[in-house]
């Protein structure tokens, strides 16, 4: 530290030497320099930390991932603290640093508590999707029944359901059930808006070729 300070006042000096002799800096002007070069010691002296040991920048650092799909659309189905909130709140914070190991077992021990917790049993099917790298596989299937089961005149197994559907590829599975899910909608509920601007940018991207046809007998 004290190598530090030194360094600090011989560059200083010799700042003020080559001024002085190679750019004729003479009387106000030189104490001007003076102040001005006392005036950086002394920030330096307040908020400087020259005995703080270096530290390399990881090149390697990943951003955090964005969040899931499930966490940007589930207050439009249940609010916002609900019992299930702080698991899943947990979960996404794994998902989010890339553990998605950590975030289904964070979900399974909220069920653990809470087996008959439909929400939890979406955020466990939303997770396992997530912990597939996007693809729906038995386990989630599984979970998302499992969540209807539990709640079957609740929009948001079929929503969820068919959401992890159509991101797995399978876009008239997907879209067939949300369809009806839309026509179970009763009078006055606000989500049907929801599933209808998704079914209109399936249909606007299949009239641009961005999507494959629907296929005669879609998928049950």
């Amino acid at each position: 530290m004290i190598m530090s300070w030194l360094v600090l006042l011989l560059l200083a000096l010799a700042v003020g030497l080559a001024l002085w002799r190679f750019a004729g800096f003479r009387g106000a002007t030189l104490q001007f320099l003076a102040a001005a070069l006392l005036l950086a010691a002394a920030g330096y002296a307040w908020q400087g930390r020259p005995g703080l040991p270096a530290r390399p920048v990881d090149a390697g650092a990943k951003p955090p991932r964005p969040e899931t799909a499930f966490a940007a659309l589930r207050p439009e189905f249940f609010e916002r603290f609900s019992s299930a909130s702080r698991w899943l709140i947990i979960a996404e914070s794994y998902h989010r640093r890339g553990d998605s190991e950590s975030a289904v077992k964070a979900v399974r021990a909220g069920l653990r508590q809470n087996p008959e917790n439909f929400e939890l049993w979406l955020g466990l099917g939303s997770m396992l999707v997530e912990h597939g790298g996007g693809v729906m596989n038995p386990a989630a299937d599984l979970a998302y029944r499992r969540a209807h089961a539990l709640a079957p005149r609740h929009p948001a197994p079929r929503f969820f359901y068919g959401l992890s559907l159509i991101r797995s590829g399978d876009i008239d599975g997907g879209e067939k059930v949300w369809r009806e899910l839309l026509a179970s909608a009763p009078p006055g509920a606000k989500w049907p808006e929801l599933v209808s601007q998704r079914l209109s940018i399936i249909e606007r991207l299949r009239a641009m070729g961005q999507l494959p046809p629907r296929q005669n007998s879609p998928p049950s």
